[in-house]
């Protein structure tokens, strides 16, 4: 076994102390070689010393600038820093060169939406669906998306999907309540911020909802 199989397996122990240095024999041993670097860079990352990760991801591509797992590391590290352009880039060059793993494709829809392009973020999560229609994270995004951009119809389908898949989100339920309230469901939106509380007590969004929701309601009861 090689020192990046053994700092490997020291990896996934949780013993990144031990690994480190294993991933350092291999990088001494064979200085040119990209793949060293990288997974000193991932051990990094884990252990969030995301800025010293970076630096091995491009020592990596350095080396070789087609290995498409140095790519999407270093994305995920610019991710992380919040530098969401420099991880869109990254991103793409990890799909440009051969990843094709619907978690680029959901991780290019987080950056558009974190930019504020939610238009550009929708079809990315659409694909995530599309590849792993059980992705109950894909889903919820996608739905907060379609609902951003005022498709409500089409975010109440993902959301409900989504609560389907995990039941135990109550941010699920509350974006569900929200979109009922858009659809003057307020029933159906007072049971799911309901559901949300029973789920998370201190839910202030979900218990201001609510609060909305019953006040409509005892109004609308006064004046009949």
């Amino acid at each position: 076994m090689d020192n990046n199989a053994k700092g490997i397996q020291l990896l996934q122990k949780g013993d990144y102390e031990e690994a480190a240095k294993y991933f350092q024999q291999a990088i001494d041993e064979n200085p040119q070689e990209p793949i060293s670097y990288i997974h000193f860079a991932d051990l990094l990352s884990i252990i969030g010393d995301v800025e010293k990760a970076l630096n091995f991801y491009n020592r990596a591509l350095e080396l070789d600038d087609t290995v498409a797992t140095a790519y999407y590391g270093a994305a995920n590290a610019y991710y992380k820093l919040s530098q969401y352009d420099e991880a869109k880039t990254m991103f793409q060059h990890a799909l440009k060169h051969g990843i094709e793993d619907k978690d680029v494709y959901f991780m290019l829809g987080m950056v558009h939406y974190q930019k504020g392009e939610v238009l550009y973020a929708l079809p990315y999560f659409q694909r995530v669906v599309e590849l792993d229609p059980r992705d109950a994270e894909a889903r919820f995004q996608y739905g907060l998306s379609l609902a951003f951009l005022e498709q409500v119809d089409e975010a109440i389908e993902q959301f409900d999907a989504a609560q389907k898949l995990d039941e135990k989100n109550p941010d699920i339920y509350y974006n569900l309540g929200v979109a009922f309230t858009y659809k003057d469901k307020d029933k159906k939106a007072l049971d799911m911020f309901e559901k949300a509380l029973s789920l998370q007590a201190n839910h202030l969004l979900a218990a201001n909802g609510k609060k909305l929701i019953k006040d409509k309601l005892s109004r609308a009861t006064e004046n009949d």
